[in-house]
């Protein structure tokens, strides 16, 4: 994970509460971020404290052979708070000072969700956005959104990570990127 994550055309949101976005937290002076980028501890950073130490092993398994088969790199990052950030700003700030994917190629993926704030987004690197497509994005987040729902976030997290790896492979070989 050592090279810049450019990220194509910011992807989508979605509010499983069909609320509008989150604002800043009204206490907060204008212009402060409270938000602090966690350390990139692994493939899986569960800093909401959302999945069980088997689900994150059986996850960090999943994604390390996606990894070796690939070369793409996707991490799945749960968090307790967006500290008055929009998750696309959230999501920016994570690939690029992460540095997901690998130099040259932009082939880093971001799974995040803010379950305090509602809020998932799947962030793509501009290497990987002819084969993750905003459409094939948008279907993953309508097939996690469910689980959210009834607050089954170790399930709707799994669906995603599935159907994000299952569309790398299928795809495998493929050109990667749009052409512009």
């Amino acid at each position: 994970m050592k090279a810049p994550f450019r990220f194509a055309v910011a992807f989508l949101l979605a509010a499983w509460s069909g609320g509008a976005a989150p604002v800043a937290n009204a206490s907060q002076p204008p212009g402060r971020i409270e938000f602090v980028r966690p350390a990139l501890t692994g493939r899986v950073v569960d800093n909401a404290n959302l999945l069980t130490p088997e689900q994150e092993a059986r996850l960090t398994g999943r994604l390390a052979a996606l990894e070796r088969r690939t070369t793409d790199q996707l991490i799945v990052v749960t968090l307790p708070s967006l500290g008055g950030l929009t998750i696309e700003a959230v999501g920016l700030d994570l690939g690029n000072g992460w540095r997901i994917g690998q130099r040259g190629k932009d082939n880093g993926v971001l799974l995040i969700v803010a379950p305090n704030e509602r809020r998932v987004r799947i962030e793509v690197g501009y290497g990987l956005e002819a084969i993750l497509t905003d459409a094939r994005a948008a279907a993953i987040i309508e097939a996690i959104v469910p689980a959210f729902h009834h607050g089954r976030f170790p399930e709707g997290i799994e669906v995603g990570t599935q159907a994000i790896v299952a569309t790398l492979v299928a795809h495998q070989g493929e050109p990667r990127r749009r052409q512009r």
